[in-house]
């Protein structure tokens, strides 16, 4: 059964950086799809960014500007860059991938913004 690892979560200080990473654990063929996702505490999951295999690369407003998402195809690795965190972005984020018959999430990783 192929698996979604995540990876990088943790606490920083507002204005600080992490990196996080999403590895497949098998093979997942015809992926379109790779994405990040994040939910606080009381608040509903909701989308962050995400990339295809068509080249578009998306982020939401809140986001823009201090996250990068890229993607290793090779090694079917994602990944977020996030810079100056804000305690707004704390939350369980969670990978999400998607073929044409499937879809995966990761299990989630917490990232904490507080001083």
């Amino acid at each position: 059964q192929e698996q979604l690892v995540e990876s990088g979560g943790g606490l920083v200080q507002p204005g600080g950086s992490l990196r996080l990473s999403c590895a497949a654990s098998g093979v997942i063929s015809s992926i379109y799809f790779m994405g990040w996702y994040r939910q606080a505490p009381g608040k509903e999951r909701e989308w962050v960014a995400h990339t295809t295999t068509r080249g578009s690369t998306i982020y939401s407003d809140s986001v823009k500007g201090r996250f990068t998402i890229s993607r290793d195809n090779a090694k079917n690795t994602l990944y977020l860059q996030m810079n100056s965190l804000k305690p707004e972005d704390t939350a369980v984020y969670y990978c999400n991938f998607r073929t044409t018959v499937n879809e995966y999430w990761g299990q989630g990783t917490q990232v904490t913004v507080s001083s």
